[in-house]
């Protein structure tokens, strides 16, 4: 059984661009590795709705606990494709995971509801839906200023023709994101968590010395 190694973080943190180059490099160096990515746009009932969500295309309003389970729902769908690739990798790289389901819900509710609503998204995902849990979660951290940057230079999204998604438009929401995804790591809920820096003094650092960090850890376990 291969190792699942999530890639986090709130969004234009280059979790998309640093998870191929870390399978990328993984395989390089003699490790067979899949890429797997989160929510499945286009592939899922779930990520079909998630998708008009995102774009704001819903007729209806989305409760954050029908959110929390729709990204679940998505998961769940493809649980078994990701068991066989752990079976048949070495390792397998997400772009994100249960924690982000648990940062980007959390960010939606008043402070002292956050930890409950987390806790409990983690017991749908992990206990009831019985999904793996990482053998290491990693969280891409940098300025909230930078990462807006890095989200106009985005390529086109499958699912939106906008430039923010209804997450990236509102700044609130994503400091939020980073807050949760910093409790979440403190607490060491969903396994083993590395904190990587992705930028240095204003810019982002290259992929390659990110990829180094996280293989560092990687061959730590």
């Amino acid at each position: 059984m291969g190792l699942l190694v999530a890639i986090e973080g709130a969004d234009g943190v280059g979790k998309n661009t640093t998870a191929n180059a870390l399978r990328d490099t993984l395989i390089a160096g003699g490790r067979s590795a899949e890429l797997i990515a989160f929510p499945r746009y286009g592939e899922t009932v779930a990520g079909v709705t998630i998708g008009r969500f995102l774009s704001g295309e819903l007729p209806v309003p989305m409760t954050v606990e029908a959110a929390a389970v729709l990204y679940a729902l998505d998961r769940l769908e493809w649980r078994d494709t990701l068991k066989r690739a752990l079976a048949a990798n070495d390792v397998v790289v997400l772009d994100r995971y249960v924690a982000s389901n648990m940062a980007y819900q959390g960010a939606k509710v008043p402070t002292a509801q956050a930890r409950p609503l987390m806790d409990w998204i983690r017991a749908l995902e992990i206990d009831q839906f019985a999904l793996p849990l990482p053998a290491l979660n990693i969280y891409l951290d940098t300025p909230w200023e930078l990462a807006r940057e890095m989200i106009l230079k985005k390529a086109q999204r499958s699912y939106t023709d906008r430039s923010y998604d209804v997450h990236e438009e509102d700044v609130a929401l994503q400091q939020r994101v980073r807050a949760n995804y910093e409790a979440i790591a403190e607490a060491g809920l969903l396994g083993s968590w590395r904190i990587v820096q992705a930028s240095e003094d204003g810019t982002m650092r290259a992929t390659a010395d990110i990829v180094a960090d996280i293989m560092a850890a990687i061959d730590a376990l």
